[in-house]
């Protein structure tokens, strides 16, 4: 049973970032397991130091994106929001199908929580989430990528971003 939902999980390695694809016509780009990774990093120390519930948080950091290990990561140009949410929803039910029952419940109401973007936990999350973007775009920026085509990322992770603290980190990193 864990073997299934390991395996799935494993593939998020083999999927890159569509949006550094498509927009700036990466052959490499990081893959979503390598942004799901430094998410996590990052909401667990922000987490921290907000005093926030870290170990919901981590796990909300971790499963975020893992519908993507079997979706594909799908774009906004793509798929509506909508459309995006239902599919997800569904695949993480797929998904947490694999786990014994305790754990899929646990992990199903994180992942319902995260959707819903409504509690403190969730919001960190979604902020952070555009807020890792943000500073991918940095690095590719200092790998000499043009500016132009980095400012979409840095324009979108502004307008998504809800807490004031994490718009200060955003403008840290877009002009360093």
């Amino acid at each position: 049973m864990l073997f299934d939902f390991f395996n799935i999980v494993s593939e998020l390695k083999k999927i890159p970032r569509k949006g550094w694809k498509e927009k700036l016509g990466l052959q490499n780009p990081e893959s979503v397991a390598d942004h799901s990774y430094i998410t996590a990093i990052m909401a667990m120390t922000i987490s921290d130091l907000k005093g926030l519930d870290t170990q919901k948080i981590l796990k909300m950091s971790l499963l975020h994106d893992l519908a993507e290990s079997v979706t594909g990561d799908l774009t906004p140009d793509e798929i509506s929001k909508e459309s995006k949410n239902e599919l997800e929803n569904q695949t993480m039910n797929d998904i947490f199908s694999k786990l014994p029952t305790n754990l899929a419940n646990d992990y199903s109401k994180i992942w319902n929580e995260y959707q819903d973007g409504k509690s403190d936990e969730a919001i960190l999350v979604h902020d952070v989430d555009r807020l890792e973007m943000a500073l991918q775009a940095r690095k590719y920026r200092l790998e000499g990528l043009p500016e132009d085509k980095l400012e979409t990322f840095f324009s979108s992770a502004r307008k998504d971003i809800k807490s004031n603290d994490i718009l200060e980190i955003l403008d840290e990193i877009s002009y360093k």
